[in-house]
């Protein structure tokens, strides 16, 4: 038997997963930490659930035990992705999670050499973090080898869910972020500013502290990388404005009512709302000699992305994976996996 797991399957990533994984036949164990709702869904799906908390170790290697991998949804994941690290490679276990978080990234891959004695794979960012914007850096390398600086970005109106909107609260306080002469540097939100045409026509743009400002150093060695999202110039210089204000955005109190608010307000897309939101992917990579190219592919709504890019990555690694360790996506199921998706395009070079 492959037993797998979806760990935070009553969340609204989670719940899309476990939904899918029972519509193509799969049979996950969905776990996490609210018993009723996750009963509740285990029962509708006609699937096995499991209760446990990953801030108790011992119940978290017991709550693995007998999985071959795990598909790990909970967030925010600068709380639970290293303790859900620490129990697969207790019990032998393969880790993929969603996260979009720069820090967790990195955490995750100091733990390589823990990743290779244990046997297992370690692959943050399995889902619209950050498959299709990997994958796009991977190709660039490959068509521009000397490439010493990168820029990718992404159009998307997906939306948030109520999970990635709590993890953008939490990451105001610690500003934009980039990654300068190999080192990720601090910046003021919205720091930079081009006009990039991301596939469906020339738009402003400005840098976000996005997962590939890690990821894609491990994919591609490049050593200067900007990420980038469409924005107004005006809402720009909001965002910018509220840069000043970072010192009070971290304090405990307004942390506390802005993840309330999200809570009372944030529901996520709805079915229709993803199949109408497409999404399109961006990037540029020049080397120091001034040459340029440009890679870009238009894929489906974030949500989908993320849902079937797991399910990818599980099948991956229960069929066997040639070595143990931490990988990028590109890293572990190649630079065109994207392509794979359902709805993705191709890589278009230019």
């Amino acid at each position: 038997m492959r037993e797998w797991m979806i760990y935070g399957a009553n969340g609204y990533t989670g719940n899309l997963l476990a939904r899918e994984a029972s519509k193509q036949g799969l049979t996950p164990v969905l776990a996490g930490r609210n018993k009723q709702a996750l009963e509740a869904l285990a029962s509708e799906l006609g699937l096995p659930c499991r209760v446990f908390d990953l801030r108790d170790p011992v119940k978290a290697n017991a709550g693995l035990k007998g999985m071959q991998a795990v598909a790990h949804c909970a967030g925010p994941f600068s709380a639970t992705s290293q303790p859900m690290i620490d129990a697969c490679l207790a019990t032998h276990c393969h880790y993929l999670d969603i996260t979009g978080e720069i820090e967790v990234f990195v955490a995750a891959q100091k733990r390589h050499a823990e990743a290779e004695a244990a046997d297992i794979v370690i692959c943050s960012g399995v889902g619209f973090d950050v498959i299709p914007t990997d994958c796009i850096a991977a190709t660039l390398k490959t068509e521009l080898p000397d490439a010493d600086r990168l820029a990718l970005g992404f159009d998307s109106r997906s939306g948030f869910s109520p999970g990635t909107a709590k993890t953008s609260v939490e990451g105001l306080k610690y500003g934009g972020k980039v990654r300068e002469k190999d080192k990720i540097r601090t910046v003021p939100l919205a720091w930079q500013s081009r006009e990039i045409d991301f596939g469906n026509g020339t738009k402003h743009a400005v840098t976000i502290p996005w997962g590939d400002i890690a990821t894609a150093w491990y994919s591609t060695g490049i050593d200067n990388i900007e990420v980038f999202i469409p924005m107004a110039p005006s809402a720009a210089t909001r965002l910018r404005r509220l840069d000043k204000l970072r010192p009070l955005l971290g304090l405990p109190p307004v942390q506390a009512f802005l993840k309330y608010m999200v809570g009372r307000k944030v529901t996520g897309p709805d079915s229709q709302q993803r199949l109408d939101a497409r999404t399109f992917v961006w990037g540029e990579a020049q080397n120091r000699a001034g040459k340029k190219v440009t890679a870009r592919i238009e894929v489906a709504n974030g949500y989908e992305v993320t849902v079937h890019g797991v399910l990818m990555a599980v099948e991956h690694v229960l069929n066997g994976v040639r070595a143990p360790g931490y990988f990028t996506p590109s890293r572990l199921m190649g630079d065109h996996c994207i392509e794979a998706l359902p709805d993705s395009g191709k890589i278009q070079i230019s």
